[in-house]
């Protein structure tokens, strides 16, 4: 059963209007007499915490609206710094923290969030530059280290000023002479602040999907001419390589799994743009570092959707639920949901049934996962110990929306509200990541002998 290309996405808003008025409103607030004592520097105990949680977004160049690597660039910061850590606003992580445990966790410790409160309690001292960690490296580059190999989109995309833009493709041959199996991978836009999110999928040589739409040129669905394309820019069953949003970080696989791409293969980006008021252009490319060798497991991503639900007028509370169950023994590595403005809550469960004493089914859910959903802030949630699954395992996704007027970032809490691409719009997509046998794809893990497919 292929799955829904606009449903392969990260989606984030640039927070710089919101973000600026928060911290730069904080500014010098909240000022106390330093303590006794020796207090916190910046190059000895600030800057550490920084690099670790902060500075994915608060990099120069990045979608936050100011950078956090000099001392120069924090200290008029740090009474915000302080306020923001104490309320927990930031750094942003959502998970419950009684449900699961997640290796990408970014939230800070008690121990550090007093550490922040007391340097900017005691005046914000710079300290020794000796004392300071290695830098990180800058975010033009390759956040880890340097690529293998950088890819970039043939030709720039216009950008209107105003207005909905229409999902934008552009497909990039990569000339692979040989299959590749891909370690870890990034997308760069050129122009963070109008890219919404980003897809690359894998298209092998073997494959009819897009097979008449031009290449190396941006195209959108109204564009082409073919039947077929037409309807294959809204559906595909390509694997997907990654999923980009503002201040995502890179995908990154442990040393025994990657992604694969064959030899001959295209990539495939999808681009969701959002217009800012002025007109611009964006040229987005791909890093990738690729395995030394062939891994013992390879990665797919993977999906419950629900895309038939109706949200009612002025319901705070509206629920949605997908169920899948997996074909074949996978293993269980991260989580990303997804929705719209009025996303409020979203879970990922573990459902087991035995049969009850009278014979009658029982049904035991364990929680993956609790988000309290924040539509600026779509993250994925890497399990800190992936999770074995036998075929059969059977997963379930829940969202819960507010379209009441009571939700501030409702855009119209009277409407009916239906599954749709743009963000006025809802949509219901629970991601997750499995890994499998090197040399299972994904149409060999779908092959079943006799129940339906379920989990996209």
């Amino acid at each position: 059963m292929p799955i829904r290309a606009n449903q392969e996405l990260r989606m984030f808003l640039v927070l710089s209007g919101a973000l600026w008025s928060l911290l730069g409103g904080l500014r010098g607030s909240f000022a106390q007499q330093a303590p006794t004592g020796n207090p916190p520097s910046f190059y000895r105990d600030v800057l550490p915490i920084l690099e670790q949680h902060c500075q994915s977004c608060h990099h120069a160049g990045g979608i936050a609206p100011m950078p956090f690597e000099t001392y120069g660039e924090t200290r008029p910061f740090a009474n915000a710094i302080r306020r923001a850590t104490q309320q927990k606003s930031m750094p942003p992580w959502f998970a419950d923290p009684n449900v699961g445990k997640f290796s990408n966790d970014l939230s800070l410790r008690p121990t550090e969030i007093e550490t922040l409160a007391a340097w900017a309690e005691a005046k914000s001292p710079a300290g020794e530059t000796k004392d300071a960690p290695p830098a990180r490296p800058g975010v033009e580059s390759w956040s880890n280290r340097k690529a293998d190999l950088l890819l970039k989109m043939p030709q720039a995309v216009p950008l209107p000023a105003s207005g909905d833009i229409e999902y934008t493709y552009e497909i990039v041959p990569t000339n692979f002479k040989e299959d590749r199996w891909v370690q870890m991978a990034e997308v760069l836009p050129s122009l963070r602040s109008n890219v919404h999110h980003a897809v690359v999928y894998v298209r092998p040589p073997d494959s009819n999907w897009l097979r008449h739409a031009p290449v190396g040129v941006p195209f959108t669905a109204s564009t082409l001419t073919d039947p077929e394309d037409r309807r294959g820019a809204h559906w595909t069953d390509s694997d997907v390589l990654l999923v980009y949003a503002p201040g995502s970080s890179p995908d990154a696989w442990p040393e025994k799994m990657a992604k694969f791409i064959p030899a001959g293969s295209d990539l495939v980006f999808q681009m969701h743009y959002t217009a800012n008021g002025r007109r611009a252009s964006d040229q987005s490319s791909i890093g990738l570092i690729f395995s030394s060798h062939t891994p013992e497991q390879r990665v797919l991503t993977l999906q419950l959707t629900n895309d038939h639900f109706v949200i009612p007028p002025g319901v705070p509370d509206y629920r949605v639920e997908a169920r899948g169950t997996l074909p074949h023994d996978a293993t269980l590595l991260s989580f990303l949901p997804h929705m719209h403005l009025r996303g409020k809550l979203f879970e990922y469960n573990l459902i087991r049934k035995s049969m009850g004493t009278e014979g009658k089914p029982d049904y035991e859910i364990e929680p993956l996962l609790r988000v309290n959903y924040h539509f600026h802030w779509q993250m994925s949630y890497r399990i800190s110990e992936p999770r074995f699954l036998r075929a059969g395992a059977e997963l379930q996704a829940v969202a819960w929306y507010d379209n009441s007027k009571g939700n501030p970032h409702n855009p119209d809490w009277q409407a009916e509200v239906r599954w749709g691409e743009q963000i006025h719009d809802e949509m219901m997509v629970g991601f997750f990541d499995v890994a499998v046998p090197a040399g299972v794809d994904k149409q060999h893990f779908f092959a079943r002998t006799k129940e339906p497919q379920q989990v996209q």
